[in-house]
């Protein structure tokens, strides 16, 4: 038998628990696979860009795509319904903020920025993304 305290009160259906895992596990391979193929041996070494390296940003683009709609999900009833039950507020929110900057960060590096501010911009949303991840695992825990 589950003790009171480990009782889910606001636990999502396993259909939105799972593609929130599979969105996040995507967005965090793909990028994490893109950083040194690009840093090491690719562009952002001063070389030619790897034949992989376009494949991988459209993985990441796509899952950044799935990314939104778990975001969607998740915000049409448990981030209201944790609000209102004032659970892990602070993790949840740090989660909600850290996604819309790090979809944005995204979209500028897409769209928006110029050559002369993608590298830092590229690191900072690597590095948010990290932070993002993290924060999920808290807000989960």
């Amino acid at each position: 038998m589950t003790s009171p305290e480990r009782v889910r009160v606001n636990p999502l259906l396993r259909w939105q628990r799972r593609t929130v895992y599979a969105a996040a596990g995507s967005l965090l391979l793909s990028g994490v696979a893109w950083l040194p193929v690009h840093y090491l041996w690719g562009a952002g070494a001063g070389e030619l860009p790897r034949p992989i390296e376009p494949w991988l940003v459209r993985w990441h683009a796509v899952s950044a795509v799935a990314g939104l709609f778990a975001v969607g999900v998740v915000a049409a009833n448990h981030v209201s319904r944790g609000w209102h039950l004032r659970q892990r507020r602070i993790s949840g929110l740090a989660v909600c903020i850290l996604v819309a900057v790090v979809a944005a960060t995204g979209y500028a590096l897409s769209y928006l920025v110029s050559e002369d501010w993608r590298p830092a911009l590229g690191w900072g949303h690597a590095a948010l993304g990290a932070v993002m991840t993290a924060a999920g695992v808290t807000h989960r825990r």
